[in-house]
């Protein structure tokens, strides 16, 4: 088991930089992914049709996981919890804490989120899931024993670091150079808010007026210039400097199945919920497996390669406890 998750490491960090690129102007504003169409019921009716809703297709997709392991994988922000202009109050209901408790209690269950680890747990406040902030940069195992069907859900390889992985480590002192420099550079934006997620900086826009976003975006570029290792990235109205590595979301859904043991395994179905462009990245791998199942969280029609929908975390916490009362191990 050790072998192959070192060699699957590898695999990786063996692959080139990837630096940033430059984003056309209708996305620098937006955040996330983008509506292909007019906000009105044509357009999402449509739209619905490429992508249905996965409470109607519930029944459907339990009758093809009949025989399947399920593995779950769950975004925070827009996911479990609403968005809101402050992102530490993006607080999950009771409601919604108690559906992923109990899915997590059937199933193998991540969060994986854009946040630093130690906020999505604070916020998510359970022991027998695992945690993956920074867009997976940072992984925690469970600290609680689990089973699943019996087995024993083995947790991940220690290297001297308490169960986490983190392969962005290297650039921690970097990480809080760009935010101290952020700091003092975007203070007299009104509005604009710094998040140190640990192995990223997310500059929050969401309460910046038109006129000063173009202002903060060029103060955030202009630290950026002095770090050729990091890159700019975007969310829903927040950018985001992270490390050149070839690591996101889809990245930790493949390292997580693997240090589960379960990478190779034709009987297993990931099933990934997601609201935001970062999430893409979890469903294009789940689209190339050819095997699993790809949710995305939006009432308006955007570009996704997710199958199915849910308008909002309402409609999120409707599915978690179907799916936590709808098969027997």
């Amino acid at each position: 088991m050790m072998k192959a998750v070192i060699a699957f490491l590898r695999s990786f960090f063996k692959r080139p930089k990837v630096h940033a690129m430059s984003t056309p102007k209708s996305e620098e504003n937006g955040g996330g992914n983008h509506p292909i169409a007019p906000d009105n019921k044509a357009a999402y009716s449509s739209w619905m049709k490429q992508h249905p809703s996965a409470l109607i297709m519930f029944k459907k997709m339990m009758e093809a996981a009949k025989g399947k392991r399920i593995v779950v994988f769950l975004d925070y922000d827009g996911t479990l919890s609403p968005i809101v202009n402050d992102p530490d109050r993006a607080f999950m209901t009771n409601k919604m804490r108690g559906a992923v408790c109990d899915v997590s209690k059937r199933f193998p269950t991540a969060i994986i989120s854009g946040r630093s680890r130690d906020k999505v747990k604070q916020f998510v406040n359970l022991d027998n899931v695992y945690y993956a902030g920074s867009h997976g940069m940072d992984i925690m195992a469970p600290t609680r024993p689990l089973t699943s069907g019996g087995k024993h859900r083995p947790q991940l390889n220690r290297k001297g670091n308490e169960g986490s992985f983190q392969p962005a480590k290297k650039f921690l002192p970097a990480i809080q150079e760009i935010f101290t420099a952020l700091e003092e550079s975007t203070s007299k934006i009104k509005g604009a808010r710094l998040e140190d997620n640990r192995f990223c900086v997310s500059v929050h826009f969401r309460q910046v007026s038109k006129e000063d976003y173009d202002i903060l975006e060029e103060k955030v570029k202009s630290v950026l210039e002095n770090y050729p290792d990091f890159r700019l990235t975007r969310g829903r109205k927040v950018m985001e400097i992270r490390p050149c590595i070839e690591w996101n979301k889809g990245h930790a859904l493949e390292y997580l199945l693997e240090n589960l043991g379960l990478s190779n395994s034709g009987d297993v179905l990931p099933l990934y919920i997601g609201d935001d462009r970062t999430d893409e990245d979890a469903f294009k791998v789940i689209e190339r497996r050819g095997q699993g199942i790809s949710i995305v969280v939006s009432s308006v029609p955007k570009d996704t390669k997710a199958h199915y929908s849910l308008k909002d975390p309402t409609e999120v916490y409707k599915f978690l406890s179907d799916l936590a009362t709808s098969m027997t191990e």
